[in-house]
């Protein structure tokens, strides 16, 4: 096929093809191949403390992709100290805050559950 021989309607097509391939960042729904899906457990704006195979994390969800969380105001949990004492009290040993926005894969995610605190914004 030439390009120079496409249509209006055809071109019209390809850059809307073009455009669902651009991801979207920070949406509230998940992207799955080229159109969202708006089902998941999560709740974008609600701070999470997150547990994954290596680390823990604290931030507010801004987006939720098929194999990504994004999270802002977000830090690494070192030390929780008591678990439940984290939980209930927001009481966190040793915290280190990100600088910027963090990626999570959702494959590495053992649990999760709603943070009712205030996000750590200094380094403990």
């Amino acid at each position: 096929m030439n390009e120079d021989d496409l249509t209006y309607g055809q071109i019209k097509q390809a850059v809307s093809v073009l455009k669902n391939l651009a991801p979207t960042p920070y949406s509230d729904t998940v992207e799955s191949g080229n159109s969202p899906v708006n089902s998941h457990p999560f709740k974008v704006g609600e701070s999470y403390l997150i547990r994954t195979v290596t680390m823990i994390q604290v931030g507010r969800l801004e987006a939720v992709y098929e194999q990504e969380l994004i999270l802002s105001s977000a830090s690494w949990v070192a030390d929780t100290g008591r678990f439940y004492d984290a939980l209930k009290e927001g009481k966190l040993s040793e915290v280190e805050p990100f600088q910027n926005d963090v990626v999570i894969g959702r494959g590495a995610i053992v649990d999760l559950t709603i943070w009712t605190h205030k996000l750590p914004t200094e380094q403990k």
